[in-house]
């Protein structure tokens, strides 16, 4: 008997190929995984409005931990079944270290995603070209976030930081890390701050707590730094082609690439065991 009930996928660089599409191959094993009585969720750095274009493809995908497993969504019904939040005082000294520099902040506030107009409409300079439309698509779009922060005080859930150069995301990692955040680096010059112990993998854990499935029954497929708790944590860790080196070295097997069918290995080998 096959010892694995549920699998998680990362979206960006797993679910996604490489023109942000979900291929035919990974909705038909996810399909057949279903058919067979498993669970699919998705473990997602995104907010929840970020996803609104891939829920009718993904109808028997019940679960989501999004915005790295600060917030998770069963979608059958739209309850948000945990959230955490980025303590305020947190939020505030995160404000006053970036407004200076060269960085556009993204907020996550119940399930959506939050940044200033403007900012969206230059976000070459920030090396995240490819998700203008995304974000132009899903996004709140807002004169000045920082004021809009400051005037209504929203939860946030997430708070990323894109920079305008690796330099300067280091140069945030070291200013804000006497905070109680957990730091990820995504992209080329990205930076995810998450509230202190939350990460997909304590989403992973909340989420099986409330599904009733051991963790040590689960799996995780994903790519990239904020993936790693996740596959820690999960009972088999399973790296992308196209994954990071280290993400691979700590990974128990690795599958084909998000281009050419590694999500569907994923599940025909090794949660449907065929």
């Amino acid at each position: 008997m096959n010892r694995y009930d549920l699998i998680a996928f990362d979206m960006d660089g797993t679910l996604l190929d490489s023109n942000h599409q979900i291929t035919q191959d990974s909705l038909d094993a996810i399909d057949a995984a279903v058919t067979a009585g498993k669970t699919v969720i998705l473990s997602t750095g995104r907010s929840l409005s970020e996803l609104k274009d891939y829920r009718q493809m993904l109808t028997h995908v019940r679960y989501f931990i999004c915005e790295s497993g600060a917030l998770l969504v069963d979608t059958n019904t739209d309850q948000i079944i945990h959230s955490e939040q980025i303590e305020p005082s947190a939020v505030r000294k995160i404000i006053d270290t970036v407004s200076p520099e060269k960085a556009m902040i993204y907020i996550a506030s119940n399930g959506q995603n939050l940044t200033t107009r403007s900012y969206v409409m230059r976000m070459a300079d920030f090396c995240i070209e490819q998700y203008q439309d995304i974000f132009l698509q899903t996004g709140t779009l807002l004169d000045d976030v920082v004021a809009s922060y400051n005037k209504e005080h929203f939860p946030v859930e997430k708070l990323n930081l894109f920079s305008a150069t690796p330099e300067l995301r280091e140069y945030f990692v070291q200013a804000l890390s006497h905070l109680p955040l957990e730091m990820a680096r995504a992209e080329e010059t990205s930076l995810e701050l998450s509230p202190k112990n939350v990460s997909k993998g304590s989403g992973l854990l909340k989420l099986c707590r409330y599904l009733s499935i051991p963790v040590e029954h689960t799996i995780a497929v994903g790519d990239s730094d904020n993936d790693m708790e996740i596959l820690k944590t999960a009972g088999l860790s399973v790296a992308m082609g196209n994954a990071r080196p280290h993400i691979k070295e700590l990974s128990d097997v690795i599958v084909a690439d998000n281009d050419h069918g590694g999500c569907a290995e994923a599940i025909y080998k090794y949660l449907l065991n065929e």
